[in-house]
């Protein structure tokens, strides 16, 4: 059991570097647009989003490596993209190589988002995947401060300290790839993919599992009544709907647009330049707790349970962002509402999404389906970073927000009559019920 928390918390890292690689852009936005004198349409469009077009892309093609090079190859894989980005974009000497590098980033994080949810969930036993694989996710927040604090503390060093800023991901992209490279490769994927029983019975032995013959057994039965061509099929189609959409409604509650943009809405509510961006820290530290009380409860309240809380945190505060500038009051009512907001997505959609969508889907199409709501999750987010600006522009504050409440309304109905709770079962026991 010791050796299964240790290789969950390694490939885990994966998360840690995710969150670096995403918040770590920030510090060198404004120096590297004044060094190369790009427009800033093509900055923003390109150099600036050239990683989220690169996590779309790794996302929707991500399950490609995973079934053919095995879940261990991915992730030794994911390490050298994190690496070589790190290092190339912190050295690079125009915006056209620059973006390519933070794009091979970006891939790397859209491909761990499958790889990292699903070998975890692959070797974990089932009364404590749901905290094993939601480590990812607090790893990501834990990376996203981190990066923060780095840039910090790097401002200044040197002249152009934004490649200091972009460089030092590397080191952890280094201990990550080097602790990548002993872990086992996943006892499921070697017997679905390989169909070595006696290497999958090693592994489980050295992981310390427990019912390895049950779990062996189990594995053979689904993987010989399960199609292994495509995941649009009839017997698919409720895991495919519950991945579509969770993801969707993951970016449909406004979370990126918060993070992304929450000194913007600040300022909308009425605050100073100096109170917006500390209540833009403090957006970050409530993220974190509620990411960790999300991770310590998920095994024991239930997926199902942390949604239901989740939805109606996010419905509550997002009424309140409505209706204070409706009504037009202070800017106080809107930052406790969106600190509320932020709690209620840590503790739920946080929590719960790499771990449902890693559980639900066969062992023969797990990674397929992790590619689809991956994708899903990738696409909404991009499409939701790249029009805000303008839909900012062009409706007004409670009508925004007021979108926003109406999808997690539904998101309710989505939690009440359609997901079903997977905590405490096996893999099998989970798609053996879904994939009819």
């Amino acid at each position: 059991m010791n050796k299964i928390v240790y290789w969950s918390f390694t490939v885990a890292i994966a998360g840690f570097l995710f969150g670096f690689d995403t918040a770590v852009i920030s510090g060198a936005d404004q120096s590297i647009q004044a060094l190369w004198e790009t427009p800033p349409l093509f900055h923003g469009l390109f150099v600036m989003s050239s990683a989220l077009w690169g996590t779309v892309l790794g996302a929707l093609t991500g399950n490609w490596p995973c079934d053919r090079l095995g879940r261990k190859k991915t992730l030794v894989l994911i390490g050298v993209l994190y690496l070589l980005s790190a290092l190339g974009s912190a050295l690079a000497q125009d915006p056209y190589t620059f973006a390519i590098l933070r794009f091979i980033g970006g891939v790397g994080v859209g491909v761990s988002s499958i790889a990292v949810p699903a070998y975890i969930s692959e070797i974990a036993p089932a009364k404590i995947r749901g905290r094993l694989v939601a480590t990812y996710q607090f790893q990501i927040v834990f990376g996203i401060l981190v990066a923060f604090l780095s840039n910090y503390l790097l401002s200044g060093v040197i002249v152009e300290d934004w490649r200091m800023m972009l460089g030092v991901e590397a080191l952890p992209a280094l201990v990550y790839f080097l602790m990548v490279l002993k872990a086992p490769e996943s006892p499921r994927w070697l017997l679905l993919h390989r169909n070595d029983e006696t290497e999958a019975r090693r592994v489980f032995i050295e992981l310390q599992s427990e019912d390895i013959e049950q779990t062996i057994n189990a594995v053979k039965r689904d993987s010989s009544s399960q199609s292994k061509e495509s995941l649009f099929k009839p017997e698919y189609r409720f895991p495919v709907v519950l991945a579509f959409l969770l993801a969707a409604f993951n970016q449909l509650s406004g979370i990126n647009f918060i993070i992304y943009y929450a000194p913007r809405v600040f300022d909308m509510a009425g605050l100073d330049g100096s109170a917006a961006l500390l209540s833009t820290a403090g957006v970050g530290l409530v993220n974190l707790i509620f990411t960790m009380l999300g991770v310590s409860l998920i095994d024991r309240i239930g997926r199902k349970s942390l949604m239901y809380i989740g939805s109606f945190g996010y419905l509550l505060s997002l009424a309140t962002v409505t209706w204070a500038f409706s009504s037009q009051m202070g800017g106080a009512v809107v930052v406790s509402a969106v600190f509320v907001f932020i709690a209620a997505h840590a503790i739920g959609q946080g929590a719960v999404i790499w771990v449902f969508i890693a559980e639900i889907f066969p062992n023969s199409v797990r990674s397929k389906g992790q590619s689809l709501g991956s994708g899903t999750h990738w696409v909404f987010a991009a499409l939701i970073t790249l029009i805000m600006p303008q839909v900012l522009a062009s409706f007004s504050a409670p009508q925004v927000f007021g979108f926003f409440t109406f999808a997690m309304f539904l998101q309710l109905l989505f939690v009440r009559f359609l997901m079903p709770e997977t905590k405490g079962r096996t893999l099998e026991d989970v798609s053996a019920a879904l994939s009819k």
